[in-house]
């Protein structure tokens, strides 16, 4: 009889249990809920709701949606004190279930930078929007800056994305700190924060502070036993006196730290109507660049490179051409950079490789052909696959293809470039370090690889006679090459003088026009014949190469 009394008491108490964690679960939600009667009186409010609601007139209000829509609502209520809420009421028996949360906080939420805890985007374009209509305002007081941080996507690969939030939140505080009461800070996302300075004698005081940015903001940080340097570049946009709009000055700030950034480190620069010019020029060359490739507008040249000791053409360097129907010949100086900022220069650099490997797979004799790979391209992971591909394609032996790198391949790839250099070694492909001596680390670049050639930029090779620094540089550099068993070219080589200067240096290799201009493909046979029928008739084929006991006698 116990046990029956037991077993028809339980479920009764499963029963209380459920409620009372129903109960307790109701009490705590996050979100304002409570349960109203058919009276319209308030019958349950959880902890929430009798917060946000001590007086009656959201119940009201409630009541009365509810009554109008069979109890089933769901819509903005605001009330006389300027709270919004969003209010959704469910049918129950005997009343309904309210639910509600409070859309000004919500809204104050949408408009923070979670990791700073400044304003985000869309706060600073509605900031910036209301100063911008003020009836009141004075253009001349006033100044947008945009403040972008050096490395930081480096900073945040390499040592972890909670240290690269650490220094942003660090930065923030900084740029909080060397603000004025009235002035409007946000972050905009990534690396990239701006101010609204207001109440200034403009532009004096956005430079001032532009000047203090850089200063503070530049100063080394600890963040989680990690010292972490790196700099700023400020782009300045100034209000205009006639109607303007936030997008537009945003848009301006920008464009004055793109000319910032391009100068180096540490700067600022102010916003010109040229900037923006220059900006429109170079979105219609990305269009026309892009349509270049699809239509077959570009063509390769080729630059002979001829050894000093043998007096022979040893290979050429492929150049880029561009001849377009609408602008002409148009300098690859001017369209690579865009190609590297839009990144073009992948699917460019694809065509070059795979057209300069078919090309001179049908040269006569077994002349290399060096082509320059941006690092830009270093940073596709399929780089190595396409070089490959171009090889079998074109039939070409990997001992002849030479590849023209620079200290920023090493720079900027993070240690990739590096395993790909290796692997194309492996397979018989040479590796040229090129525009050797105008960067800052190419030392140490030396040491990390053990490069075929080094290229001496022709800025040192073209210098006055009398211009004694580039020739110990020059001189320094072939010494160099020497002691570490690679072959060093100079560059851009147009006068006898020259070609003497860099010979008695203890260079190995020249190019340039005192060879020959680069020429098409088609011409290459016949340049090679020509040639050598030179050679075989005068011996220097038209280079007047310096007597080697001079050279000796010049060097000590």
């Amino acid at each position: 009889m116990t046990a029956s009394i037991s077993a028809k008491a339980s479920p009764a108490s499963d029963s209380d249990r459920a409620a009372e964690l129903a109960l307790r679960a109701f009490m705590s939600m996050d979100r304002a809920v409570a349960i109203v009667g058919p009276d319209g009186k308030l019958l349950q409010p959880n902890i929430v709701f009798a917060r946000l609601f001590g007086d009656s007139e959201l119940i009201d209000r409630i009541n009365r949606e509810a009554g109008a829509h069979n109890g089933k609502t769901d819509r903005q209520i605001t009330l006389s004190d300027g709270r919004a809420f969003w209010v959704e009421t469910i049918p129950m028996d005997g009343g309904w279930l309210v639910s509600a949360y409070d859309m000004t906080e919500r809204s104050a939420k949408a408009r923070t930078d979670t990791l700073t805890k400044l304003g985000n985007r869309l706060k600073f374009h509605e900031q910036l929007t209301e100063l911008l209509v003020k009836p009141d305002r004075v253009p001349e007081t006033a100044a947008v800056l945009v403040i972008d941080l050096d490395r930081f996507k480096a900073i945040n690969e390499s040592l972890g994305r909670d240290i690269g939030g650490g220094l942003l939140r660090l930065v923030a505080e900084r740029i909080r700190a060397a603000l004025g009461r009235d002035d409007i800070v946000a972050r905009l996302g990534g690396d990239k924060f701006a101010i609204v300075q207001t109440g200034q004698p403009q532009p004096l005081s956005a430079a001032y502070l532009a000047g203090r940015l850089i200063d503070q903001i530049g100063r080394s940080y600890m963040v989680e036993g990690q010292l972490i340097d790196t700099d700023v570049c400020i782009g300045i946009a100034l209000l205009p006196a006639g109607p303007t709009d936030s997008e537009q000055l945003l848009k301006n700030a920008d464009l004055a730290l793109h000319r910032a950034k391009s100068d180096g480190s540490g700067t600022c620069r102010f916003f010109e109507e040229a900037m923006d010019q220059k900006m429109q020029y170079r979105r219609n060359l990305e269009i026309d660049l892009r349509r270049a490739l699809a239509l077959g507008e570009f063509a390769l040249v080729y630059e002979p490179q001829v050894n000093l000791r043998r007096n022979a053409v040893t290979g050429f360097e492929a150049l880029l051409r561009w001849q377009s129907p609408t602008r002409g010949a148009v300098s690859p100086v001017e369209f690579i950079p865009v190609a590297e900022d839009t990144g073009i220069i992948t699917s460019i650099g694809e065509w070059v490789l795979r057209t300069a490997c078919r090309e001179a797979a049908g040269w006569p004799g077994a002349h290399r052909i060096s082509i320059n790979v941006s690092a830009i391209q270093f940073k596709n992971p399929n780089l190595v696959t396409t070089i490959l591909s171009a090889l079998a394609e074109s039939g070409l032996n990997s001992q002849r293809l030479e590849l023209e790198i620079t200290e920023s391949v090493m720079l900027n790839a993070q240690g990739s470039a590096l395993t790909m250099l290796q692997t194309l070694r492996g397979i018989g492909v040479r590796v040229a370090l090129d525009d050797f001596g105008v960067g800052y680390s190419s030392l140490g670049y030396l040491r990390s690889f053990p490069f075929d050639r080094i290229k001496i930029d022709q800025s040192f090779v073209r210098g006055e006679s009398n211009d004694a620094v580039g020739q110990a540089i020059v001189r320094a550099i072939a010494t160099l090459g020497q002691s570490l068993g690679m072959a060093t070219v100079a560059e851009g080589v147009e006068t006898d003088e020259q070609l003497a200067r860099i010979a008695a240096d203890g260079c190995t290799d020249i190019q340039g026009y005192l060879v020959s201009r680069p020429m098409p493909p088609e011409q290459i046979e016949g340049f090679l014949s020509s040639r050598s029928e030179s050679v075989a008739r005068k011996g220097p084929g038209g280079i007047a190469i310096p007597d080697q006991r001079k050279r000796r006698k010049r060097a000590r």
